[in-house]
């Protein structure tokens, strides 16, 4: 199996704040692998500093065998990543196609219709509300296009944070499945989520965090099953 990404030892924060405390981990090629635990664990700064947002302070991040520890955000872009964040993730006064656009501004303009048309082929949701502003859609709705945006950078590797905070269990579940259906055209995902058991559910592996560290790893199918795990983490059908 081909490591698309290792992490050893990552310490990272907020400035002078640290939040990681030594954090080992890895993802496969072709894996969907989510992260859990109680919030304020540190599992979002967690791919904030992998992805060049939150402050690097040690450690290693290896993606694809390349030493990528440290790098901005527009470099991991360049050689495959794109990241979701959870909140501010779409531009709520441009419309639906322009967010689209924005997402790959530097394509020649018969790449980049190609990829929104790709990305609406994923979303049919959002195919009638193209000339729509952002701010008009529903919650499920832009989380859709701030997936289908990321999308439009063509990337192998896709890091998401919680992105079904806030929607309607149908939406949770259309997102979850969508991001899924998303290892077919050969993305590997990792994925951030406070409903742990849907996104277990679709999940290769899963690591559980608490105060920035991980405190257990293993196949998703054990962790749901584990009674121990399950009181302290799953809740009922999220924590």
């Amino acid at each position: 199996m081909t490591r698309v990404l290792e992490v050893k030892d990552l310490e990272g924060g907020y400035g002078s704040v640290q939040i990681l405390h030594g954090i080992d981990m890895h993802v496969d090629e072709g894996e969907f692998v989510t992260v859990i635990g109680p919030n304020g664990c540190g599992k979002s700064t967690l791919i904030k500093t992998i992805f060049g947002i939150a402050t690097y302070y040690s450690g290693d991040i290896e993606y694809r065998d390349r030493d990528v520890s440290g790098w901005r955000t527009d470099q991991l872009v360049n050689h495959g990543i794109a990241y979701v964040p959870q909140v501010n993730n779409v531009f709520p006064s441009l419309s639906v196609e322009e967010n689209l656009q924005m997402g790959g501004n530097t394509l020649d303009t018969r790449t980049l219709n190609e990829r929104i048309e790709r990305a609406l082929e994923m979303f049919p949701d959002l195919r009638n509300r193209v000339h729509d502003l952002a701010a008009s859609l529903s919650g499920g709705e832009r989380q859709m296009l701030a997936i289908s945006r990321a999308l439009i950078s063509n990337p192998t590797f896709l890091l998401l944070d919680e992105p079904t905070a806030a929607l309607s269990p149908l939406y949770q579940q259309q997102i979850i499945d969508r991001i899924d259906s998303l290892r077919e055209q050969g993305i590997t995902v990792l994925i951030v989520e406070q409903n742990a058991r849907l996104s277990l559910s679709r999940s290769d592996r899963g690591y559980i965090m608490a105060s920035g560290k991980i405190v257990h790893t293993g196949d998703a199918s054990h962790i749901l099953t584990d009674p121990e795990i399950g009181e302290y983490f799953l809740g009922g059908t999220s924590h």
